[in-house]
């Protein structure tokens, strides 16, 4: 039979869920079932009999073992009766293995002699309890015999039936379903061959030739049928294909320049096409790919991103997807990715596969995010001083005269310093708009360092509130540069507030202003503290838009702008660049060149930049 089967497996037969297939299963199944419950029932009626005759066996040899035990002990003793039964007990047990035990009664149901004393683990095992009574020659009961049986050659011949049966029944099952799969076997090699060949044509492999000599009369009508279509084909195809492969580059080409993936598939969902953007957006080579179930794709993490989404497209009757693509957001490896599945249709209108449209928001997903964290801090970081304002405005409204002078000055204070901070959350909002608009900042020469003492002296009364002090450092020279006044205090501003926010109290931040020796031609501005750092893994978006460090160590709330418009002021209207120095614990160096000569970098791009300072 596994000969058979390798040949049906080797033909290229294979069970599909057709209604054939499943009437040979369900026969398959059902013949299983019979078989089963005919062996069950045969073998239960065996062993039912078995133990039957058992039973009565046991009845005869207690009826045996009490008329014998009467003659061997009538007109003796009741001593000499004890000594006659153990001595024939015992030889009856060594005899017979099936007997467990041996009991003798008197007319008074008294216990004259028992075996399981001298055969205590056999008489654990017994099964059955069998007894007869000892009748004398007048026919009166002068005692009950007992007897144990352990039936262990009643299992015996139980099991070697059972087995045999079994055997029996398992033979008659392999030659039925053998004469089946035969059966079978000889019904669909023809519609095999044929399958096969159909499948090949649908492959493109148009002149396909089936041969089979020993086909029947229709059979061998369709294969002749199938040959011509093949040949035709043939003929067409050679005559159509340099139209057909103008058409197909056209596509390819289309679908090559497209900016956002793509991915088509056919319509037993293998991939035959793959642009360079979904390459790259699905981290795997063409020919990875093509040829494979795109259901199946897993992206670097072993997700398995797209089966649910291909598997709800295939449910969707092609009318209603065809008006409404489906459209779903998914994470492939890291990216956040919007993808749009749609039929693909020939000019007939028959179905020929679907295309997935891969769109890469990752970043706008990230902006999404941060607009939302933006809001959320911002709508925070505004409810509190108004809050405060309106308690102490509220207070000294309704209870002033019942403060002293100095309470009321202390209020004012508190009001005075919430108003700041409120109007400088409010700069911050304006300042964003204002920065990432074009607008031109008019620039004129000045001494930075000017800049930077009036800013540190409008910023004395925020160190003092934690008896931090400022250190300035001009190193060099510094000649005077072309910068925007107001919007370069706003830079420095940012960056000592920023710094008093996180350094210890007690402590002191260091200002340092020089011209730039790793910069050629910049003046370079840095402000040091002394406080909790920042880690790797931040610093490369610690002046992003909405940006912030969110963590057990970084509770400070703020709206997340601040830094964005250091970086949006001194990079896109000074054609200048901004950085950061910073370890865990150890403090942070923040900082930002400002070209002396701005002309002179005009036409340097980022790149350009970057090179220099490496350099």
């Amino acid at each position: 039979m596994s000969i058979v089967m390798k040949n049906i497996v080797n033909s290229g037969i294979k069970f599909d869920n057709t209604a054939q297939n499943r009437l040979i299963i369900a026969g398959l199944f059902i013949s299983t079932v019979l078989i089963i419950a005919v062996s069950i029932f045969a073998i239960g009626k065996i062993q039912e009999k078995l133990y039957e005759s058992y039973a009565n066996f046991g009845q005869l040899l207690g009826k045996t073992i009490a008329i014998q035990s009467y003659e061997l002990t009538k007109n003796k003793t009741e001593t000499e009766k004890i000594k006659i039964l153990k001595l024939n007990s015992d030889s009856i047990l060594q005899s017979n293995s099936d007997i467990s035990f041996i009991t003798f009664k008197n007319n008074k149901n008294e216990i004259l002699f028992s075996s399981t004393e001298n055969f205590k683990e056999r008489a654990e095992h017994t099964k059955t309890n069998l007894s007869a009574p000892i009748v004398n020659s007048k026919g009166e009961i002068e005692g009950m015999v007992e007897i144990g049986l352990n039936a262990s050659m009643a299992s015996s011949v139980a099991k070697t039936t059972k087995n045999s049966m079994f055997i029996v029944f398992t033979l008659v099952w392999a030659v039925f379903t053998f004469v089946i799969l035969i059966n079978t076997f000889l019904i669909t090699r023809e519609l095999s061959i044929l399958h096969q060949g159909v499948k090949a044509i649908s492959g493109g492999k148009f002149g396909t030739i089936l041969e089979y000599k020993d086909a029947s009369g229709e059979i061998k009508e369709l294969f002749n049928a199938f040959n011509d279509m093949s040949s035709r084909l043939h003929i067409y195809e050679e005559q159509n294909i340099e139209e057909l492969t103008l058409e197909r580059n056209k596509f390819e080409s289309v679908l090559m320049s497209i900016a956002n993936g793509v991915v088509v598939c056919d319509s037993e969902d293998s991939v035959v096409l793959v642009n360079p953007i979904a390459e790259h957006i699905l981290s795997i080579k063409t020919d990875e790919i093509i040829d494979t179930s795109f259901a199946n794709y897993l992206d670097t993490e072993g997700n398995p991103c797209f089966k649910d989404e291909i598997e709800t497209f295939k449910k969707t009757p092609l009318e209603i997807i065809e008006k409404k693509p489906l459209e779903f957001n998914v994470n492939v490896n890291n990216r956040v990715v919007k993808s749009v599945i749609s039929p693909m249709f020939s000019k007939s209108h028959d179905y020929l596969g679907y295309i997935i449209v891969l769109i890469d928001i990752t970043r706008e997903a990230e902006v999404d995010r941060l607009k939302s964290d933006f809001i959320s801090n911002v709508s925070h970081e505004l409810r509190t001083p108004v809050t405060v304002l309106r308690s102490y405005i509220d207070t000294l409204y309704n209870y002033g005269n019942e403060f002293k002078f100095e309470e009321q000055q202390e209020f004012i204070g508190v009001i005075n310093q919430e108003i700041i901070r409120l109007n400088n959350m409010v700069n911050d909002i304006l300042d964003f708009s204002k920065l990432e608009a074009d607008t031109r900042y008019e620039k004129t020469k000045g001494d930075i360092m000017l800049t930077l003492e009036n800013t540190l002296s409008n910023l004395k009364v925020l160190a003092q509130e934690k008896n931090v002090n400022f250190t300035v450092e001009k190193e060099s020279e510094i000649p005077e540069i072309p910068y925007n006044e107001e919007s370069i205090e706003r830079v420095i501003t940012n960056l000592v507030s920023n710094a008093v926010k996180y350094a210890p109290e007690n402590s002191s931040i260091n200002i340092k202003a020089k011209v730039s020796e790793k910069m050629q031609g910049f003046v370079e501005v840095t402000v040091s503290d002394k406080g909790i750092g920042i880690s790797k893994e931040h610093q490369a978006k610690i002046f992003d838009r909405f940006y912030r460090v969110e963590n057990d160590t970084h509770t400070i709330k703020g709206t997340g702008l601040g830094l964005h418009l250091v970086k949006v002021t001194v990079e896109k209207h000074h054609g200048g660049k901004v950085f950061v120095e910073s370890e865990p614990n150890k403090g942070s160096t923040f900082g930002f060149y400002l070209p002396i000569n701005p002309s002179e970098f005009a036409e340097e791009n980022a790149e350009t930049f970057e090179t220099r300072e490496k350099a």
